[in-house]
């Protein structure tokens, strides 16, 4: 008689120090591997982002780069806010100033847009507002906002050869 109150006493003990310890354990180790694997991601994106950039036309509104975003959002959890609008995506051209080499925003030239006259410095990517939800609804926990994730490269050829043609 005295053995069954005992594994009674275990198997309760179990049930308590699994639903009380173990299992939530073992979402938090899902969870926060989850967002290590969507900064990992984040950080990847801006860089290739930027590689892009630095290779193709400057274009004011920055709609080839956005383009390119747009078609090769990694395959991460909640991609689909890059898609939506959701997580936003900010290009910046720079000019580097011959005398102090500070840079400042570039403004174009008289050139135009995607020309081998009118190559910036410098560009910079930034992605802004992308909101990691997985779990967020189902535990009602509030949505875990991403930091900016910002690379900043010179610029290499801005998709112009040696012939002077570009393509953005």
């Amino acid at each position: 008689m005295r053995r069954r109150k005992r594994s009674g006493q275990a198997t309760l003990e179990f049930a308590l120090l699994y639903g009380g310890v173990v299992l939530p354990l073992t979402f938090m180790t899902i969870f926060v591997s989850e967002m290590l694997w969507i900064w990992h991601s984040m950080n990847g994106f801006t860089r290739d982002v930027a590689r892009y950039a630095t290779t193709h036309c400057w274009m004011a509104d920055g709609s080839n780069v956005n383009a390119y975003v747009l078609a090769n959002v990694p395959p991460m959890i909640d991609q689909n806010q890059f898609q939506t609008g959701q997580a936003t995506l900010q290009v910046s051209y720079f000019a580097e100033d011959p005398v102090t080499g500070t840079l400042s925003p570039y403004a174009g030239c008289d050139a135009g847009e995607c020309s081998p006259a009118c190559i910036p410095d410098a560009v910079s990517v930034s992605v802004t507002n992308y909101q990691f939800l997985r779990f967020a609804s189902y535990f009602k926990l509030p949505p875990v906002t991403i930091p900016p994730f910002t690379t900043s490269l010179p610029m290499e050829s801005a998709g112009c050869d040696e012939t002077g043609l570009c393509a953005p």
